[in-house]
């Protein structure tokens, strides 16, 4: 690539001297985090369930370089596409939603997977990116034009996305999903009033959901008292403490023979049992330098489209790490939400790729105008 002149006109070459090479160095570096984790976390959860001890191992390393090509694919993209992608994305996406509670399967009380061709789909995952740049072009043509109540179109669409949700149900998505809505109303020019009665909805909310759903009360209940700490969170804790600064080294973790999730919604315990806390704090950095490098990145060409698109992108990138992280450590209440690029799942990966792909598109120089349209 280094070898590409910054006179080279062809669409790769164009890409290459506009793309954000540090945010893609950052992707790339939690991609192979995520193989390095997938052998040594997954073994153990396939035995368990009676299968190959590399049936996830040889999954996700096919996802993950996959999803590598999907991000550099997607970042050639020019505002445009992005857009047309995010329609296509959000309309699937929003069939899938629709008749996964007729013909999915009930796991664990919830609704949330379709079977199609001998893979499990999670359509929510995908319904995510989609929503944020469709959302952002709503408040943007609001703000820019004022001809269209583009806001009050990307809250009807957050409400149907945030409905269709709550009958999985998925409580935590729907959260995410009210958090990106939010954040992006609020850059776009949220007004006060408006403001402080999301805030009094939101708490609302956040109450009804604890009377509504049993499982969200048992998590809250479980959080609040000291004395029932759950198992998994308890085993989570040692593998830290076991783990020390440095771990125990690559594969000679025992936490992942105890946890049922420790491939998926638990492999940060994994990695701070293996690799120790020197490594784990590597991670939130790459998580943390991706979220304010894109920020700052998209604030730069002064598009109100492509900042709104990249906040809300962002803003369901990191609150995802961060629940992932905060509730393996016991900060937050537990959520089966993936640590991104490394926790086991196709559509999870898949998706992050999407939306990482669709941020370096965004915040390349010239707003990725040179991009495919």
């Amino acid at each position: 690539m280094s070898a590409l002149s910054r006179t080279d006109t062809s669409l790769l070459g164009r890409w290459w001297w506009t793309v954000d090479r540090w945010s893609l160095l950052a992707v790339t570096a939690l991609v192979a985090s995520g193989l390095v984790v997938a052998m040594s976390a997954m073994p153990p959860a396939a035995e368990r369930i009676g299968l190959d001890p590399f049936h996830f191992t040889h999954r996700q390393f096919v996802f993950l370089p996959l999803a590598l090509l999907v991000v550099a694919a997607v970042s050639m993209l020019g505002p445009r596409g992005v857009r047309r992608l995010a329609l296509i994305c959000l309309g699937i996406a929003t069939l899938g939603l629709l008749v996964t509670p007729l013909i999915g399967p009930e796991i664990k009380g919830a609704t949330r997977w379709l079977s199609i061709g001998g893979l499990s789909v999670q359509p929510s995952e995908f319904a995510k990116p989609g929503f944020a740049v469709l959302a952002a072009w709503l408040f943007a043509d609001w703000r820019e034009r004022g001809e269209f109540p583009g806001h009050w179109a990307a809250t009807a669409l957050f409400l149907m996305l945030g409905g269709l949700l709550l009958l999985q149900p998925d409580v935590g998505q729907t959260v995410l999903l009210a958090a990106v809505w939010a954040v992006m109303f609020f850059v776009a020019g949220m007004p006060v009033a408006v403001m402080a009665t999301l805030g009094a909805l939101f708490l609302g909310g956040a109450v009804a959901a604890y009377f509504v759903f049993d499982h969200v009360r048992l998590r809250i209940d479980r959080f609040l008292d000291p004395e029932a700490e759950g198992y998994q969170v308890a085993r989570a804790l040692e593998a830290f403490l076991n783990g020390g600064l440095f771990g125990r080294g690559p594969g000679e973790g025992q936490v992942k023979e105890l946890l049922p999730d420790a491939h998926s919604d638990f492999v940060f315990a994994v990695v701070g049992e293996e690799f120790g806390l020197v490594v784990c704090l590597i991670l939130v950095a790459l998580f943390g330098f991706l979220v304010l490098r894109g920020f700052a990145r998209a604030q730069r060409d002064g598009d109100l489209f492509a900042l709104l698109a990249v906040t809300g992108l962002l803003t369901q990138f990191g609150l995802q790490a961060l629940i992932n992280m905060a509730s393996t450590l016991n900060l937050v209440p537990p959520k089966g939400m993936t640590l991104p690029f490394l926790s086991y799942g196709g559509s999870s990966v898949m998706a992050l790729a999407l939306c990482m792909g669709m941020v370096l598109a965004l915040t390349r120089q010239g707003g990725g105008r040179g991009g495919v349209p």
